[in-house]
């Protein structure tokens, strides 16, 4: 556990089980210098304590990438999301957290959670302030309703490349992917090829984003009628103006970098790309919009809900999508120039300008030593 920690944090790791259910769980606080831990809880059977962590670090650079006053955290649960179960082990993960939650983290959304898992926790804890994400009939910011990051990934986007008549292609169709190709085709660009767990859709002349949204789940790219079905990874590679990974984290690598036609990559998903593609992909000319200034939309939507979360009042969602789209499209602008003019990746400039402000914010708490710190044994 030694090997997580450097100057950064994390502050406090905890990790929970529960023999009933067989859940096992963790929740890493990051840094708080900036306020308290705030981030996304994810569900999956092969979840890792590493994995976490890095979550919670990117949690970190995101709240000081746009600005707003939490720190970085992120929780996970080692269970399968489609056991009916489920609701069973969120309520021991949870049940076994109530120390932390909600006085030092408050659950948000991530992979295999819904809104209504939000609303479990909530029940669970007997606490409207434990968790965020809930849906609108419970007072909430229903994010995957609203569809606030994938929203944000494309109003990113159109800052740095004007998305009139530009082709884009999306891995991943979930709730990320699919808020994100709704908007790309309302700023006037051509979806050309998407994909699922279930396989992947390309078309040239552009796929229906109507027709493609109207069938829920991964099943809408396999049962779309039109196009071409390709094989799994290989719309990372179709002809294409953006790129715009969306699903798991480390999905391009170097050799893959090397071979992508787009000439600008969107972070949709958390680090789907690893620092070795970065320095290819900067070599080749290929602008990349890093994970935490890309994806932010949610933590801009999570900080209203923060807010509303002991209110009688519901976030206006007008308000929530200007305030996106005016700090998302200032971000990607100014990594993208800095990153051009000091002749460094764009990922070093948007975390040069993270860094930065959560330094300052530990150096005015007093949390910064001024002597060599011991290395752990």
């Amino acid at each position: 556990m030694f090997e997580l920690m450097d100057e950064w944090g994390p502050e406090k790791v905890v990790c929970v089980s529960d023999t009933r259910t067989g859940m096992r769980g963790v929740l890493v606080i990051d840094n708080t210098a900036r306020g308290m831990g705030k981030g996304g809880t994810r569900m999956s059977a092969t979840l890792t304590v590493g994995e976490v962590a890095r979550l919670a670090r990117v949690m970190t650079w995101k709240w000081a990438g746009v600005d707003l006053f939490f720190g970085g955290a992120k929780a996970g649960i080692r269970f399968d999301p489609s056991s009916p179960d489920k609701e069973a082990a969120l309520r021991a993960f949870v049940r076994l957290l109530s120390n932390e939650i909600p006085s030092e983290y408050v659950v948000g959304l991530d992979m295999g959670l819904t809104e209504r898992d939000a609303a479990i926790v909530q029940d669970e804890l007997r606490d409207r302030g434990a968790a965020v994400g809930t849906p609108a009939e419970l007072g909430g910011v229903p994010y995957d309703e609203l569809g606030v990051t994938g929203y944000g990934v494309a109003e990113a986007t159109d800052a740095v490349v004007p998305l009139s008549g530009k082709r884009v292609a999306i891995q991943g169709f979930g709730a990320v992917g699919r808020a994100a190709a709704r908007r790309y085709a309302e700023l006037g660009a051509t979806v050309v090829a998407v994909s699922s767990a279930l396989g992947a859709v390309h078309d040239p002349a552009g796929l229906d984003v109507d027709r493609l949204l109207a069938v829920p789940g991964d099943a809408a790219v396999v049962e779309y009628s039109g196009g071409s079905q390709l094989a799994l990874g290989a719309e990372l590679l179709v002809p294409t103006d953006v790129l715009v990974p969306c699903a798991l984290q480390d999905v391009i690598d170097d050799s893959l970098a090397g071979r992508i036609t787009a000439s600008v990559v969107v972070e949709g998903a958390n680090m789907p790309t690893s620092s070795a593609a970065q320095e290819v992909l900067a070599a080749r000319g290929i602008t990349v919009l890093p994970d935490f200034i890309a994806n932010a939309g949610g933590v801009v939507a999570a900080a209203f809900a923060m807010d509303a979360r002991h209110s009688a009042f519901r976030p206006d969602p007008a308000a929530i999508y200007a305030t996106i789209s005016s700090k998302l499209r200032a971000n990607a602008t100014t990594v993208v120039e800095v990153a051009a003019s000091t002749d460094v990746t764009t990922h070093a400039a948007a975390r040069s300008l993270a860094e930065s402000r959560v330094r300052t914010a530990m150096e005015l708490r007093g949390r910064v030593s001024h002597t060599a710190t011991p290395a752990l044994p």
